[in-house]
């Protein structure tokens, strides 16, 4: 027998050391090679990494929040003396429409079932799923997955798990809560790890370091949600059913033609405002793992319906962990919805480098006075924040104000 080290090989992107997020081995563990051993933290996903070896357990880095550097020890094994030190690129999930191959030639299925027989076929789905499937004692192999090279989904394994509870089951929040419980009298410590230790920093930093202005406007969306509704009842496709998100970005979209300073990003290091021709509109989701903000591209370059894909989709992905890295970033401008738990009024925080964040709060039927005649409207409330060192007062007001008015008159959302 001989020591073999696994040492963190490079996640990309420039990292030169990485948060160690979940173990899924324990000192004393016989692991295969080909095991996931384990999740690493970077700025933007949790990464899985596989074993490259078989071989016992003997040591590992440190424990969940710990920072590893690249090149460092991460686990030794006890194994045959023949082993030879290999490549230990990261064992990354694929993006929707990768290979799934990591830029190496894919090995045809006969050959790797040939060449693997007696080895565990790992099963590709997101860290959160598995974390999830470990809690509820289920066996990933068990469930049909449905994605990219038969990867589990997030709609694969809930699917799995109401067929086989026979009732409708909600595992990652039943999973959160119960990580959650606490016996009366009794405390306990959890560590700021990962993705909300990330979050933690952001949020403290963008407190600190910005002035924020919150401006409040209550909007009539009666007609606006009308037309929604008209719309959605002549699309046959309930998976393409329009929300208000749509709606807002697009008028968002054409108000900022009148205020370029809200669709900019501040580099504090050149001390440069840099404003922006289209706008990648930036759309908070809430994930099993914390707030996440994916991104729609050149959002101005899209009609209603695909702007809703698009806010439908980078969402589900940030959710289900199978965003890409370049989705993660380079929003100027970001929409926050609590969608039915929107409250009357919030004070959203702004995403850092923006300038501006736009708050969405929850619409209800309330009795206004319109034309001296008092009507019930559906009425809503928007909670933007921007960045008083660039936005004045008076122009985040006035934006919010030409938001209003397009919203209120929702053909002029879609004229020249």
């Amino acid at each position: 027998m001989s020591e073999y080290i696994f040492k963190l090989p490079d996640l990309g992107e420039g990292t030169v050391e990485s948060e160690i997020g979940e173990w899924f081995i324990k000192v004393g563990d016989q692991v295969s090679e080909e095991d996931v051993v384990g999740t690493m933290m970077t700025d933007k996903a949790a990464v899985e990494l596989s074993s490259p070896v078989s071989g016992k357990v003997i040591k590992l880095a440190g424990e969940p929040g710990d920072i590893v550097a690249v090149g460092a020890p991460l686990v030794i094994y006890e194994t045959d003396a023949t082993v030879q030190q290999k490549d230990t690129t990261p064992a990354t999930e694929p993006a929707a429409g990768s290979n799934g191959s990591g830029g190496k030639p894919a090995v045809a299925p006969e050959a790797a079932t040939d060449a693997r027989t007696e080895k565990r076929t790992r099963v590709m789905t997101s860290p959160a799923i598995r974390r999830m499937a470990k809690e509820a004692s289920i066996d990933l192999a068990a469930v049909p997955g449905t994605g990219p090279g038969g990867r589990v989904t997030r709609k694969d394994f809930e699917a799995y798990v109401e067929a086989r509870s026979g009732a409708p089951q909600e595992p990652d929040r039943g999973a959160r809560v119960s990580r959650q419980l606490v016996p009366i009298g009794e405390t306990k410590e959890v560590k700021v790890i990962g993705l909300r230790r990330i979050i933690a920093e952001r949020m403290t930093a963008a407190t600190r370091e910005v002035p924020h202005f919150t401006y409040v406007e209550e909007i009539d969306v009666t007609e606006v949600e009308s037309l929604r509704k008209h719309l959605n009842d002549k699309n046959q496709d309930k998976s393409e059913r329009l929300t208000l998100l749509p709606f807002l970005g697009l008028a968002l979209i054409r108000a900022l033609r009148d205020f370029p300073q809200c669709n900019a990003t501040y580099d504090k290091d050149r001390n440069v405002l840099i404003q922006h021709g289209p706008v990648h509109l930036g759309i908070a989701t809430q994930t099993p793992d914390g707030l996440k903000v994916p991104v729609v591209h050149n959002a101005e370059s899209l009609s209603v319906d695909a702007l809703g894909r698009e806010i439908r989709r980078v969402s589900e992905a940030a959710r289900s962990n199978r965003i890409k890295k370049s989705e993660l970033s380079g929003s100027t401008i970001t929409i926050t919805s609590l969608g039915k738990l929107g409250g009357i009024v919030s004070t959203p925080v702004i995403n850092m480098p923006e300038v501006g964040i736009i708050g969405v709060n929850r619409a209800v039927q309330r009795p206004v006075i319109l034309d001296g005649q008092v009507a019930v409207r559906l009425m809503m409330n928007l909670s933007s924040s921007f960045d008083h060192r660039f936005v004045d007062g008076y122009d985040a007001a006035a934006m919010i104000q030409r938001i209003k008015e397009l919203l209120e008159h929702p053909a002029t959302i879609f004229l020249p």
